[in-house]
């Protein structure tokens, strides 16, 4: 996989976090001004927040509007959200 490929996926990944994120306290959604870009800037990934970045400043460059949001850390993926679970057999 090309270098802009594994970007890529790693954005698509964080946004999907990003947008699950926007559900749990809905005052941060209307924080973002309408119509505005997104940039998510990922402490823990400096190749990628570095890559966001100069996304972000091509966008404001064309005359775009940016929100940089700052993600510190991400917990590690899980397979299931589900917590106890008994069987009846």
């Amino acid at each position: 996989m090309r270098k802009s490929e594994r970007l890529i996926t790693r954005n698509m990944e964080l946004s999907a976090e990003f947008s699950r994120h926007l559900f749990e306290p809905p005052e941060l959604e209307a924080k973002i001004p309408v119509g505005a870009e997104i940039v998510l800037l990922p402490e823990f990934d400096p190749e990628l927040k570095k890559h966001n970045l100069r996304l972000a400043r091509r966008i404001e460059k064309e005359g775009g509007k940016v929100v940089l949001v700052t993600i510190k850390k991400m917990l590690p993926k899980r397979m299931s959200r589900i917590e106890c679970i008994g069987l009846a057999i």
